[in-house]
């Protein structure tokens, strides 16, 4: 099993990149769309709310698939998963027969965060630009060693 933890680490994180850097693309191309529906949720700021989410959703969600600072970007991207699912999620608020689909969207987001706190937990993997950095700064200070 243990010859698999890596693969399975890199395309792990394909996988969470390709459900957020599409998602923040298109807040890009629909940028006004995407700050009324925050506006329509009570949120000050809704332009400045929209900025956040795309640089979360493209940039973060980036370093994650790329393996850079990982373990933090997993927590960025946990942290704001969970707070929007309580925000555009809440379910709980509505009438019982509008809640399934929101409650279907909540519980799905708070899986995300789950697999996203295995990455904070256990970091990138070998595949990844944190592992290569740990390598040459190994050889780095194996150098100045000797």
């Amino acid at each position: 099993m243990n010859a698999l933890q890596n693969p399975v680490a890199l395309l792990g994180r394909l996988l969470i990149a390709a459900l957020f850097i599409p998602a923040g693309i298109a807040k890009i191309g629909g940028f006004a769309g995407t700050a009324g529906y925050i506006a329509s949720k009570g949120l000050p700021m809704p332009e400045l709310g929209a900025v956040i989410a795309i640089l979360v959703e493209v940039g973060v969600a980036a370093a994650l698939l790329i393996g850079f600072k990982a373990r933090w970007a997993a927590l960025v991207l946990a942290l704001f998963t969970l707070v929007a699912a309580a925000i555009f999620h809440n379910f709980w608020t509505l009438p019982a027969d509008q809640q399934m689909v929101q409650q279907l969207m909540f519980t799905k987001n708070i899986a995300i965060v789950g697999g996203l706190l295995a990455f904070v937990a256990f970091g990138a993997g070998a595949f990844s630009l944190d592992a290569r950095r740990a390598e040459t700064s190994a050889s780095a200070r194996a150098a100045a060693a000797a």
